[in-house]
C-alpha cells in the first residue's frame, strides 16, 4: 500500500490520537498502552492510540497486536521497512481522526501522564500546539555535549530557530497537524517543519529520563544533523563564496609578499611553505565540495517522483 499524505473526511466523536513508533519498543508496548489509555480518559471520552512500526527487528508488531485485541482503541500500522523515526512520525500523523493529537515516544522516557498537563495548557492559554522542553539535558556527557551544539549549529546556520532541549511529547490540534502533513519533505526534520509551520505555540517544562541506551547511533545523529541543515538553510553555500574571497584575497596578498621579497633579497620562499599551501587549498577545496555534494543529494532525493513510503498492512 502506497501512502499519500492527505486527510481524509472528518471522523466525528474521536477526541484525542496518541501516536507513537515502535523500534525495538516491544518491551515498553504495554505499560506505555496502559498509562496513555488511563491519561486520555482523564481528558476525554474517545480516543485512539496509533502505533507505527517503523521496521522494527524484535517482536513489536505482535506485541502491539495482542494488545489491540485487548484494547480496540489501539491501531497499528505495519511499515514495510525502516524508513526513519522522524518519517513513521509523519506517516501516524496522517492517520490520525483526533480533534487533538498527542505525540511522544514509546520508551517512556516522556511519561504519557504529560497529555493531562499539556491538554490543561492548551486550552488555559489557547494555543494550537504545547511541546516539551527539557528542564535539564539528560545521558552522557558527550551526548549534552553534542546535543548542545547541534542546536547552536542548526539556529546559527539556519534561518528558523529551533527551541532548545525540545522533546518530542507535544500536543497539536488537528489544524496545526493538517499543516505539519502538508510538508512533502522526503526526510522530514520535525522541528523545523512544526516551527515553519507557524500558528500559537507554547513550551512546558518536562522532566525527562534516560533509560541508558538509545537507538540513535552516532551515525545517525550526524545524518539527522546533515539532513537538517541541508533542509532548512542555504548559508553553508554562501559561506563557501566568501571563505573562497577571503583565501583569494590571503593568495594575492602572498604572492605579492613572495615578488617583493625576492625582488629585495633575491630570496623566495622555499618548497615547505609551498607544500603547505597545497595542502592547506586542496583540504578546503575537498570540503567545500563536499557541502556543494550534500545539497545536491538532498536535491537529488526530493525530486525523485517515489511514495513517501510504502505500508505493509493497518490494524484497525
Amino acid at each position: 500500500m502506497l501512502l499519500a499524505l492527505s486527510f481524509g473526511p472528518s471522523f466525528l466523536q474521536m477526541q484525542i490520537s496518541i501516536i507513537a513508533t515502535m523500534y525495538r519498543s516491544a518491551n515498553y508496548l504495554a505499560e506505555f498502552c496502559r498509562r496513555a489509555s488511563a491519561a486520555a480518559l482523564q481528558c476525554c471520552d474517545a480516543y485512539e492510540i496509533i502505533l507505527v512500526n517503523d521496521g522494527s527487528p524484535d517482536d513489536s508488531v505482535q506485541v502491539a497486536l495482542g494488545l489491540r485485541a485487548e484494547n480496540p482503541h489501539i491501531k497499528v500500522i505495519d511499515l514495510a521497512r525502516n524508513h526513519g523515526h522522524h518519517k513513521a512520525i509523519m506517516i501516524g500523523l496522517a492517520h490520525t481522526q483526533g480533534e487533538l493529537v498527542f505525540l511522544l515516544d514509546v520508551d517512556l522516557e516522556e511519561a504519557p501522564e504529560l497529555l493531562i498537563e499539556m491538554h490543561k495548557t492548551l486550552h488555559d492559554k489557547h494555543a494550537d500546539i504545547v511541546y516539551g522542553v527539557q528542564i535539564a539535558r539528560q545521558g552522557s556527557w558527550f551526548k549534552r555535549t553534542t546535543g548542545e551544539w547541534f542546536y547552536r549549529l542548526f539556529n546559527l546556520l539556519s534561518a528558523v530557530n529551533i527551541p532548545r532541549d525540545m522533546v518530542m511529547a507535544r500536543l497539536m490540534r488537528r489544524t496545526f497537524v493538517q499543516t505539519l502533513v502538508a510538508h512533502r519533505d522526503q526526510e522530514p526534520f520535525l522541528a523545523g517543519l512544526s516551527v515553519l509551520s507557524g500558528f500559537s505555540q507554547v513550551s512546558l517544562a518536562v522532566n525527562k529520563t534516560y533509560k541508558g541506551s538509545s537507538t540513535y547511533t552516532l551515525s545517525r545523529r550526524v545524518s539527522q544533523t546533515i539532513n537538517a541543515i541541508t533542509a532548512f538553510s542555504s548559508r553553508p553555500l554562501s559561506l563557501i563564496f566568501y571563505l573562497g574571497s577571503l583565501i583569494s584575497l590571503f593568495g594575492f596578498i602572498f604572492v605579492g609578499y613572495v615578488v617583493v621579497r625576492a625582488m629585495l633579497f633575491g630570496f623566495a620562499e622555499g618548497w615547505a611553505s609551498v607544500i603547505a599551501s597545497i595542502w592547506l587549498i586542496g583540504g578546503l577545496i575537498i570540503f567545500c565540495l563536499g557541502i556543494i555534494g550534500m545539497y545536491l543529494a538532498r536535491i537529488y532525493i526530493e525530486t525523485k517522483p517515489r511514495p513517501y513510503a510504502i505500508i505493509r498492512n493497518i490494524y484497525e
